[in-house]
């Protein structure tokens, strides 16, 4: 599975996702404060990982970007911690996850 073709721009695609989890404002406005901690870049080595066996599960020997967004949302969902006021509004980390999925461009 390490073996399967990662594009240097997915690469990067799989760094901005995780650094806009920390400040998903940025990708989207409704977002603003309603991450107190986002992912750590061990986060990009999960998504990495799990985008490549769900490639190669589907049979692919590259990766593309609808991998990439098949895995990120169980990688990333335990890793964020919701602030106060997105906690007392209901929000759940799937909507944060699916802002920035949506914010940051795919390559």
């Amino acid at each position: 599975i390490l073996r399967l073709h990662l594009s240097d721009e997915l690469e990067q695609y799989i760094v901005n996702v995780v650094v806009a989890t920390r400040d998903p404002g940025v990708v989207d406005e409704s977002l603003k404060g309603q991450v107190m901690y986002g992912a750590s870049p061990r986060a990009c080595m999960g998504i990495d990982r799990a985008a490549r066996a769900h490639a190669w599960l589907k049979g692919r020997d590259y990766v593309g970007p609808e991998d990439i967004q098949a895995v990120a949302p169980d990688v990333l969902r335990h890793r964020l911690v919701l602030s106060f006021e997105a906690e007392a509004d209901g929000v759940l980390p799937d909507a944060i996850i699916e802002g920035v999925l949506n914010g940051v461009g795919v390559p």
